[in-house]
Parts: structure tokens; sequence; C-alpha cells
């Protein structure tokens, strides 16, 4: 009797850890359908080995994050030439002559010869399919190195997680996110800041579905490329035939690629608020197609580049937001602007990429300046 007592309670006890930590909601958009680890026991990383490891398996897995995990100095220092394209006075960024990038884009730069940063934050760690990665209340913090999510792993969530602290005084020092040939991706609730190059970027390869939503992507820096305290390598979307929803997320304090759009990709931006872009939001290159609704421009310069060869459909004018039913599933949402630039474009034509996909839904703009309430980790 009270060995059944002491077992009830055991798995009692185990029931709740496992229901407070686990994934919280679901994804909207294109990755509609992910579940990461599913119903896997949560594991409780304790050491960065551990939580490389678990990562990186082949095992489905809940991971929870209880603490920081600081990588900081875990891979040793590298000391390596550099150079200074944006200037060399207090808070500009610093390059790394990574493969040569000096000698080759920026040949009259003046040349840094001797500058040391951190190892670890220049390769994230790689992400295996079928996995969770959640933070518990606000104590889930990866500082000094990001992810990957590469070779076709798909099927993954990251969620209520803060990357921070990667080698923010160089460019080509490391990026928090990165996914280069993937598939069904959620990433939710994450905070990032002080980057080194990119907040989340997705590379050349295929990533396929991918949902960013609720997150915020925090440029406020000491050292930019644009040496005015604003971060420029915000989010970096290209790839082939990328499918990417970007939904209720915080963007602010950047100077450019808020994001770049290029690569075949087709982005559906809808309630995200930008605040405080000293250049550009969105930047939209050949291949790039954009269908923008309901989000707010507070304090951007620009809300996007113009003539850059990509495709946007932005219209203001209402009767040609309705063309967005037959596709979208509703008469798309008018974006709103503040002491800020605005969106062009009415490419109605790229609305048909849309049809029999999964396409987050969309509320006005007047609710939109509630998510830097809601967007970022410790906030769900």
């Amino acid at each position: 009797m009270k060995y059944s007592l002491v077992a009830a309670v055991v798995a009692a006890f185990a029931s709740s850890v496992s229901a407070a930590d686990a994934v919280k909601g679901a994804a909207e958009g294109f990755a509609k359908g992910v579940t990461g680890g599913g119903n896997a026991a949560p594991v409780y990383p304790s050491t960065t080995a551990e939580l490389i490891s678990y990562l990186g398996d082949s095992s489905a897995r809940v991971i929870v994050l209880t603490k920081t995990f600081d990588f900081t100095g875990t891979e040793g220092k590298v000391t390596s030439a550099g150079c200074s394209p944006w200037g060399t006075g207090s808070g500009c960024q610093i390059a790394i002559n990574q493969n040569g990038w000096c000698d080759r884009e920026q040949p009259k730069a003046p040349k840094v010869s001797s500058i040391t940063y951190d190892k670890a934050g220049i390769l994230g760690m790689t992400v295996g399919s079928n996995k969770s990665l959640i933070g518990q209340g606000s104590k889930g913090v990866i500082k000094g190195k990001g992810i990957r999510i590469v070779s076709n792993a798909k099927n993954i969530i990251v969620q209520n997680v803060r990357f921070t602290d990667i080698n923010p005084e160089y460019v080509w020092g490391g990026d928090a996110i990165t996914v280069d040939g993937g598939d069904l991706i959620w990433i939710d609730h994450v905070t990032t800041d002080l980057i080194a190059r990119q907040h989340i970027v997705l590379g050349n390869g295929a990533s396929n579905r991918v949902t960013i939503s609720n997150c915020e992507i925090n440029g406020a820096t000491g050292w930019s490329a644009t040496c005015d305290g604003h971060h420029y390598w915000g989010l970096y979307l290209t790839g082939s035939n990328d499918l990417v929803t970007l939904k209720d997320n915080y963007i602010h304090h950047t100077s450019g690629r808020s994001p770049k759009v290029a690569g075949n990709t087709l982005v559906h931006a809808v309630n995200n608020y930008f605040y405080a872009n000293s250049g550009h939001a969105f930047e939209v290159n050949p291949g790039g197609k954009v269908v923008a609704e309901g989000n707010v421009f507070q304090n951007v310069v620009q809300a996007m580049q113009p003539n850059l060869g990509g495709q946007m459909f932005a219209s203001a004018a209402a009767g040609t937001n309705a063309q967005c039913k037959q596709y979208l599933g509703h008469d798309c949402e008018m974006n709103a602007y503040g002491t800020s630039g605005t969106l062009t474009g009415a490419a109605a034509g790229i609305l048909s990429s849309f049809s029999g996909k999964n396409v987050a839904s969309a509320s006005a703009a007047s609710s939109v300046k509630n998510v830097v309430n809601t967007a970022g980790y410790g906030k769900i």
C-alpha cells in the first residue's frame, strides 16, 4: 500500500512536470502541424556538453532549459586579421577576415592586424529532427553560441529561448539561428540580442515551411555596421522555394535586413511591429516575394528599399486588398505608419502562391503595438 501511494505521488509529479515543461500553443501559417519532440519525456541538460548532445542526437526530444548555458570560452579564443569597412570610430563593428572576405569584398577598408574573438560563437550547435527546445519561464538563455538546422532536419520547435552575446563586436562572429536545409520549423517567443551577424538566417538550401512568431529581434547594440547603435544584420530569408510566415514579431533598433528576402522565398509578413529602424526594414531582392499586411512601422526611415527587383504586395487600397481573400482566406489588412516611410507594391500575381497552403490569420494593425508586451522569451 505504501509503495503504491509513493508510486502514485511520483507519477503525478512527473505528469505535472511534463505538462509545465511542454510546448505552448501551436504554429500558425506555413509550419502548421509541426510537433517537434512531441510527447517525448522532457530532458533537462545541466552542462553545455549535454545540451549539444541532446540537440544533435537522432532521438525525438523535448529539451528544457532551466538556466543560462554560457558557451563563452568553451572552445577557446581565436586571433586573426580583420578590417573596418564602416569606420574606425566608437560604435562601429569590425569585420573578421573570414574566408578572405575583407580582401575580396572590402579591399580598400582599413586593415586590422589582430582581433580576438570567441570561437564558440562562429558555428552554432547542430539540431537534429524531431526536437523541441524550450525555456522554462524566463530561465532559458543560451549565451555565446547559436543553433543551426541543416542537412534536411525537420519537425523542430524552438520556443521561449533567448540567444545573446555572440561576438557582437565582430561581423562574421556568428549567427543566432541558422536554417539551411530543413522543413517544418517553428521559432516562437524567442529573443535575440547582441549578435555578431544575422539574428535569424535561412540559407541557400531549401528551408521549406518555417513560421517565425512572437519573437523579439532586438538590434540595440554598442557595435553596428551603421555605427549608430542599430544592428544592420537582422533577418536574412533566402533559399529554394522557402515558405516563411513572419507573424506577431517585435523587430526594433535595426538599420537594415529586417528582413532581407531573396532566393525564391515567399514571405507572409503579418501583424509585426517594426520600431526604431535607422535605415530600411524590407529588402526584397530578385526571387523574393512578400505579402505584407496588418504591420505597423513606427520611426522607420524606410519601410522598404525601392527598386531591388523583388515583388511586394502591400497595397493601401481596400479594393485591391480584397483580392487576398481567394488565396489567403481573408481580405488583407492595411499596414500602418507613424513617422515612417511606407511600403509600396501591388504585385497581386504573387497571391496565387498561397493557394492550398496553410495561411496565418490577420488582425487589424490597430492591435499590433501590444506585440511589445507579448513578443520574446519569458512572455509565454
